[in-house]
């Protein structure tokens, strides 16, 4: 059943599947403008997925054909991955960040058997088991991976600047953490409801009211720089605080308000939960041993391979916001290398 919320103020929402995702679906939202409508993200790439955008779009009475542009709060296939068959269907325009176009432009010339090889060698240093390394190694250049070959973008999201929207007001926020080019996107709009605040947000997967978003390394094989995507997203958290919207879009879940609170209660809880591994770190751990520790929502015995490696991702953002803290230290000579409370 076509799934379409009207938030009101020519904005609605399709609910668009997530093929085997706990998540069930991407709230993909439809923005009316002077020039036909906007969409902020657009889906997974699955038939299934498709059909409920047009479906959707039907049901708001329009189409496919009919958009004007694509704004992608952030490159992940559950957001960006139908970009390529709207454009192919409406020569819709599509704006990204920088930071995530140049994910996408290196996701498309990377064959699928070096980014196994590079996983591969990213994951015994982090100390994972044989058992868990040892299909990577199996897979060959034919494997398939999800949005392997995701659509480039056209137009580029430059934070502050309000988007080409005739007769919308939408600004930029660069929220970085969950992606390098994650944005927010800010209706500078009076609610609709009346509500109190600074207009409505679209928040991507940045705010979400009931989980937190996956915050692991920015994979680049070419490059060495250490990064703290962790420290990235509570500075960006404290932004989106300040800004203080009536109304927050998510990408899923469901709509809600006081942002503020919602701000406080990630940092309260990316705090208690960097002072729990610290806590872990009285003895040294490497990454895989962190993470097999730290707290998730099964116990660790039921959670997937895939899910694994993310887990590992995230136990080292994590640690490196120890690091840049002073709060934890690598062991000299340890390999893998482990880590250890200061």
């Amino acid at each position: 059943m076509t799934r379409v919320h009207d938030h009101g103020g020519g904005v609605r929402s399709l609910r668009v599947p997530i093929p085997d995702n706990p998540l069930g679906h991407t709230l993909v939202y439809v923005v009316d403008t002077d020039r036909g409508p906007v969409l902020v993200d657009t889906g997974w790439d699955d038939p299934a997925s498709w059909d409920a955008l047009t479906a959707g779009l039907t049901a708001c009475g329009t189409s496919v054909a009919d958009l004007h542009g694509v704004v992608v709060t952030h490159h992940h296939p559950d957001h960006h991955g139908l970009c390529g068959r709207v454009r192919e269907a409406s020569g819709a325009w599509i704006a990204m960040h920088e930071a995530d176009t140049a994910i996408v432009r290196r996701t498309r010339r990377t064959r699928p058997d070096r980014w196994f090889t590079y996983m591969t060698a990213k994951l015994t240093a982090a100390g994972a088991p044989a058992d868990h390394v040892a299909p990577l190694g199996a897979a060959g250049p034919r494997t398939r991976l999800p949005g392997l070959s995701p659509a480039l973008p056209d137009r580029e999201i430059v934070p502050g600047e309000l988007l080409p929207l005739p007769g919308r007001r939408l600004r930029a926020i660069w929220t970085p953490g969950h992606t390098p080019g994650h944005v927010c996107l800010h209706l500078e709009e009076e609610h609709p409801a009346r509500l109190p605040g600074n207009g409505r947000l679209f928040s991507g997967d940045h705010l979400l009211p009931g989980i937190t978003p996956h915050i692991g390394l920015y994979e680049d094989p070419e490059d060495a720089t250490v990064t703290d995507p962790l420290g990235d997203y509570l500075d960006s958290l404290e932004r989106i605080g300040r800004l203080a919207p009536a109304e927050v879009l998510p990408a899923h879940q469901h709509v809600f308000a006081d942002a503020p609170a919602r701000v406080r209660e990630l940092l309260t809880h990316h705090e208690e939960r960097l002072a729990g591994l610290h806590a872990l770190l009285a003895e040294p751990l490497t990454p895989w041993q962190l993470a097999v520790r730290m707290e998730w929502n099964r116990p660790w015995e039921r959670i997937p391979h895939g899910s694994r490696t993310i887990a590992v991702s995230e136990a080292e953002a994590h640690l490196r916001r120890l690091v840049k803290q002073g709060r934890a230290e690598p062991v000299p000579g340890s390999d893998p290398t482990a880590y250890r409370a200061v």
